[in-house]
């Protein structure tokens, strides 16, 4: 039958062979080693949800998506403050300065036209629903392209 050394063996066993000095440089040694091998799991770790983010990031931001919603103003947003006719609203708020907007469910996307052709497309669309493409980045939504929503 083997018997098993108490869990502070090692002290007794370091200083029954080796002098203190010998000892103090193999604890130092120990604890450097094994404090290396702990810091080298960690940044691995890190990395690793570093390259996972990363990826996470390229693959959502700069693709184009497809949204289908109801056209309507950044200020106003799903509901037109105006009385009458929502259209009328939706224009007159952003020759006013407010920026389109796409209503998507709950969901209001301020919409950046950079195009003149989709800006007309999204004044003929004044309240009515439509299919827009672009980047989206959070609620804003890079206008690729306009069109009416079947």
């Amino acid at each position: 039958m083997r018997q098993s050394l108490p869990k502070n063996h090692l002290p007794g066993l370091l200083t029954a062979v080796f002098t203190n000095a010998e000892t103090e440089v193999l604890r130092d040694f120990t604890f450097r080693r094994v404090f290396a091998m702990r810091i080298r799991g960690f940044l691995s770790s890190v990395a690793l949800l570093g390259l996972v983010m990363g990826l996470a990031t390229v693959s959502l931001a700069g693709k184009a998506q497809t949204f289908t919603g109801t056209v309507s103003d950044a200020m106003c947003g799903a509901k037109h403050m105006m009385e009458g006719d929502p259209a009328a609203c939706l224009r007159a708020c952003v020759q006013k300065g407010s920026k389109y907007a796409l209503v998507v469910g709950d969901k209001v996307y301020t919409l950046d036209v950079k195009n003149k052709a989709d800006q007309d497309a999204l004044d003929k669309l004044a309240d009515q629903r439509a299919k827009v493409k672009g980047e989206a980045d959070g609620d804003n939504i890079q206008v690729s392209s306009v069109s009416p929503a079947k």
